[in-house]
């Protein structure tokens, strides 16, 4: 029992000890979650975080827009019509130049809302026909937007061009074999009549006689049958009249092309 008694005693002491240790040695461990524990970080977990922070990052850095043509027009009175606006910074006046009864000024603007406002014979004016923003600073002024899809027709004519461009090298002729043989007619051909033109086809502008009331820059409202077809006058006075119609958004466009016969 004496040797139980010593073996209680020095454990304790030994306890006592690795106590005192613990308090005067270093700071307790705190143990923390390792990139290296499989069941907490996975892989593809950290690649699909990490594709996701370098998205947000790249959508941050926008590229520029692309400059678009915009009209500037002041249909009031003045001598000297001057523009400045956020565009410039508000650095320098723009003169518009005389056209008919207005002044017309065309600049290339970035896409996006824009403020400005004309400078007309000394004095800073608003046109009231336009729309109107007030700035942080409380000041009034005309505002315009330039949006991408109110250029999306000219980017497609501009496609067209192109590619039309880049065919201008492969013959006109198309693909095929020839020969010198002549063509035989048939008699079912000859004897065949043209196709009856639809109804709602007669309602052609040019066959429209414009009232003395109406502008005469301006013709009516086309139905929407008589869109993309090419209509012809007969000949008269060896000059023969084409004309087309088209619709972008709201708005309608004949041209008429005069072809001497």
């Amino acid at each position: 029992m004496g040797n139980t008694s010593s073996e209680r005693s020095g454990a304790e002491k030994t306890n006592r000890r690795e106590s005192r240790g613990g308090k005067d040695g270093a700071r307790p461990k705190i143990l923390m979650d390792s990139v290296e524990d499989g069941d907490l970080f996975q892989a593809d977990d950290a690649k699909v975080e990490f594709l996701a922070w370098r998205q947000d990052q790249e959508s941050d850095i926008k590229a520029p827009s692309e400059e678009r043509p915009t009209v500037f027009r002041w249909s009031g009175p003045g001598k000297e019509i001057f523009l400045s606006g956020s565009f410039n910074n508000w650095a320098s006046k723009i003169p518009l130049t005389k056209s008919h009864n207005n002044f017309v000024a065309i600049l290339d603007l970035p896409e996006g809302e824009h403020q400005y406002k004309f400078y007309v014979d000394g004095h800073w004016i608003l046109d009231p026909k336009e729309a109107v923003v007030t700035n942080k600073s409380g000041v009034v002024n005309n505002v315009i937007k330039v949006m991408k899809t109110d250029f999306e027709v000219f980017d497609a004519l501009k496609t067209d061009s192109e590619k039309c461009a880049d065919m201008s090298d492969f013959s006109s002729s198309p693909p095929g074999p020839y020969h010198q043989d002549p063509y035989a007619s048939k008699s079912e051909d000859r004897l065949r009549s043209p196709p009856i033109l639809p109804p709602h086809l007669l309602q052609v502008l040019l066959n429209k006689e414009t009232g003395i009331s109406c502008d005469p820059t301006l013709l009516p409202e086309p139905n929407h049958v008589m869109l993309n077809h090419l209509y012809a006058l007969s000949i008269k006075d060896g000059v023969m009249v084409l004309s087309a119609t088209h619709r972008y958004k709201k708005k309608y466009v004949t041209t008429l092309l005069y072809k001497p016969i």
